[in-house]
């Protein structure tokens, strides 16, 4: 299999593709999912340094960002982002269980140059509805970085199901 190539003709990198392609017969049947409600938007527009008035046009109540920073690292979304990696990072997401019991396993996919460690390694889920957050902790040397941006993946899988998440960290660049 060749690697898909960008415009330019160089091979692609996920700013180019993004996270892949949806399988309709796949996704009736996802096993896992990053369950999102409308506070988590607000907040993610929180993060962003929206205001409550700018918040006011995007939900029919009132909202009042909280008081305590929010980190976009920690936005409870499918894919992994980190900008300005600074040698280390822990994110945290929570999954949610919409198929029977099951047990799953983490797996991550490439990441050159950086150490990653995902705690925990299993999600042993008891029922449907049931929710279980983890933690990667990302660390690297920028001095030992062949590029800016790194790409890989995290894949949950119970053997049946194998739920993807991309992630990219850039690196911090002095101004």
């Amino acid at each position: 299999m060749e690697p898909i190539l960008n415009a330019s003709f160089s091979k692609a990198t996920p700013f180019s593709y993004g996270a892949g392609h949806v399988n309709a017969n796949q996704a009736m049947d996802p096993g896992l999912v990053y369950d999102l409600n409308a506070k988590d938007y607000l907040n993610f527009l929180c993060a962003l340094g929206y205001n409550e008035t700018q918040i006011s046009s995007f939900s029919d109540t009132s909202y009042k960002c909280p008081s305590r920073p929010i980190s976009l690292a920690n936005f409870n979304y499918p894919s992994i982002t980190v900008h300005n990696f600074n040698g280390s990072v822990t994110v945290t997401r929570t999954v949610k269980n919409v198929g029977p019991p099951s047990t799953y396993t983490a797996r991550i996919g490439e990441l050159a140059g950086l150490s990653v460690k995902v705690e925990p390694k299993r999600l042993k889920f008891r029922k449907a509805g049931e929710e279980k957050t983890f933690r990667i902790t990302l660390k690297g040397d920028r001095a030992k970085a062949a590029k800016d941006y790194v790409f890989g993946e995290l894949v949950w899988s119970d053997g049946e199901h194998h739920v993807r998440s991309p992630i990219v960290v850039g690196w911090y660049k002095a101004h």
